[in-house]
C-alpha cells in the first residue's frame, strides 16, 4: 500500500474513533474513572480521619464531601484522548503507552487535588470556596495542559495535534493539483 494511502487511512481511523467516542458520550470516562477516583481519595482521607463512604459521598467528621461528575473530570480525559488521537505518526505502542500514561497522570493529579481540597474544607479554612473555584476553573486547564506537555516530553512526540494532520492533507492536496495540471 502506498505511503500516502496509509497516512490517509490512519487519519480516517484516528478521527473516526474520536467521533464514535464523542457520539457514545463522555459518560464512558465518568463510568471508568469514578471508582478509580473515589476509592483512592477515600483511602488517603482514611489515613487521617474516620471516613464513611456512601455512594459518591465521603462523610468525614460529620461533613459530607460529595464527589460529583465535574470532580471526576471525564471531559479532561476525553480531551487527552483527543490530543493523543489527533497526533499523527505515533506507532501503536507509543500511542497506547502515552495515552495510558496521560490518563494515569491525570488520575493521580485529580485524586491529589480532591484530597487537598478536602483537607482545606475539613480544616474550616475560609479560603476553601475561592480555592475550589480557582482550581476548578483555571487549575483543570493547567492540569490537562501540563499532563499533555509532560506526555509529549517523555514520549518524544514531535507532531502537533490537528495541525500536523492539516498540514499533511494540505501538502497532499497540493501534490494532487500539481500532478493534474501537468497532465493537461
Amino acid at each position: 500500500m502506498k505511503r500516502d494511502t496509509k497516512s490517509i487511512i490512519d487519519i480516517l481511523v484516528r478521527y473516526s474513533i474520536l467521533v464514535i467516542v464523542g457520539i457514545l458520550s463522555v459518560q464512558i470516562f465518568y463510568f471508568l474513572f469514578t471508582s478509580l477516583t473515589i476509592y483512592p481519595t477515600t483511602f488517603l482521607l482514611n489515613l487521617f480521619f474516620d471516613v464513611t463512604l456512601i455512594s459518591n459521598v465521603l462523610w468525614v467528621k460529620g461533613i459530607p464531601i460529595e464527589i460529583i461528575g465535574p470532580c471526576i473530570a471525564g471531559s479532561a480525559y476525553y480531551l487527552l484522548l483527543i490530543l493523543n488521537l489527533a497526533t499523527p505518526k505515533l506507532n501503536a505502542k507509543t500511542r497506547i503507552f502515552s495515552l495510558l500514561f496521560s490518563f494515569l497522570a491525570l488520575l493521580l493529579v485529580n485524586i491529589l487535588r480532591i484530597f487537598l481540597l478536602s483537607l482545606l474544607l475539613l480544616s474550616g479554612s475560609a479560603f476553601f470556596d475561592i480555592t475550589h473555584k480557582l482550581v476548578w476553573v483555571i487549575g483543570s486547564v493547567i492540569f490537562v495542559v501540563g499532563v499533555w506537555f509532560l506526555t509529549v516530553k517523555l514520549f518524544k512526540i514531535k507532531e502537533i495535534p490537528f495541525y500536523s494532520d492539516i498540514m499533511y492533507l494540505c501538502s497532499h492536496s497540493k501534490k494532487k493539483k500539481t500532478k493534474s495540471r501537468k497532465k493537461h
